[in-house]
């Protein structure tokens, strides 16, 4: 099998030739991570596309470009992001744009990123077909302020007010939500006329133990929205997959991703998700992408560590609706090059 057909199969709920493999769901370029010549992006079996970049963006990255990655702040990208939607996590009276809306109407005055509203479809279908060429899988995601609906419209309101918002002013988060639906809709129309083949929505619903919401109200407020973004995307490119990433604890709602047309969810956390149990209730029809590493594993584990765990995680999962992946972001500046280079030989070794 090529990756992409590897990565497909997979999504597919079936056995592919060997165990799927993926870099989480955004764009790591080989050589930000290993030592010359040790790895090539060929290591795993899909790439994310990069969306075009604002002039104003790279003026800011190359601002940042001597400075290392800040842990609190993100990287360079980030900023450049929070920047886009007004979000100053720096100052405690900007970070959150809308939190001090008094009624709709002001909550209508935050200007949304209009030019997220426009892609480059060349641009984007250029490096679908690089992908292709060599054989890999083209996945996509759009640009937010942390995920698409629910983790956006809190940033933007403020969490707590927003906690608020869903329980005594449904008029507002219907507002609210409306309009981050229009622009993720537009996005991944985009996407699907560049040809990826995935497209990762990601939303933060989770936290240890529990939901941040409770089931009944992501099914009332978040569901739908979720659905149409799923259905005019493939208005456009009918195979296309779709993955749901949320860390933490998500479990009671599953069966409603699966039922509006998710193949896969990401991350699957070990301290958070019980792969197995989940495995057992719904079969490879959904796809895991990730299930490696718990939140210290990739800085503080040893490389026969983490080989053990990827074993572990084949052993007990099957290679059968599974994309092997760490379970938490690898682009932070403790992790060790050791320990990826040990993951992708674990890959190969036992998969």
């Amino acid at each position: 099998m090529t990756p992409r057909e590897r990565i497909l199969c997979a999504l597919d709920g079936k056995k592919p030739d060997r165990v799927a493999s993926a870099m989480n769901f955004y764009r790591i370029e080989a050589q930000d991570l290993f030592q010359p010549n040790e790895f090539r992006e060929e290591m795993v079996d899909i790439q994310f596309i990069d969306l075009p970049e604002l002039p104003e963006e790279l003026a800011l990255y190359e601002k940042l470009e001597p400075y290392e990655t800040d842990t609190r702040l993100g990287t360079s990208y980030q900023v450049a992001n929070y920047q886009r939607w007004n979000y100053d996590i720096q100052d405690p009276e900007k970070r959150n744009p809308m939190a001090k809306a008094k009624s709709l109407d002001d909550l209508k005055k935050y200007p949304f990123p209009e030019e997220l509203l426009t892609y480059n479809i060349d641009y984007l279908s250029d490096q679908v077909k690089v992908l292709h060429q060599k054989g890999m899988a083209a996945g996509g995601n759009m640009p937010h302020l942390g995920g698409e609906l629910f983790e956006t419209a809190w940033r933007i309101r403020g969490l707590e007010n927003f906690l608020i918002d869903l329980i005594e002013r449904p008029d507002w988060v219907e507002y609210l939500l409306d309009q981050l639906t229009i622009m993720a809709i537009r996005a991944v129309k985009a996407l699907a006329a560049a040809g990826v083949d995935v497209i990762a929505l990601d939303d933060d619903i989770g936290m240890p133990k529990t939901m941040i919401i409770s089931p009944d109200m992501w099914r009332q407020f978040f569901k739908h929205r979720m659905a149409d973004i799923i259905s005019a995307a493939r208005a456009v490119k009918p195979d296309l997959c779709f993955i749901y990433h949320s860390d933490g604890y998500f479990e009671p709602v599953l069966g409603d991703l699966m039922e509006i047309g998710f193949q896969a969810i990401n991350p699957v956390q070990p301290d958070h998700m019980n792969a197995k149990r989940i495995r057992k209730k719904f079969g490879p029809k959904l796809a895991f992408w990730g299930t490696v590493g718990t939140q210290t594993a990739f800085s503080f584990n040893t490389p026969d560590a983490i080989k053990k765990e990827v074993k572990l995680r084949i052993d007990t999962l099957g290679t059968a609706g599974l994309i092997i992946c760490p379970a938490y972001d690898i682009d932070e500046p403790d992790i060790s090059w050791t320990n990826i280079a040990a993951f992708l030989e674990a890959v190969r070794m036992y998969g």
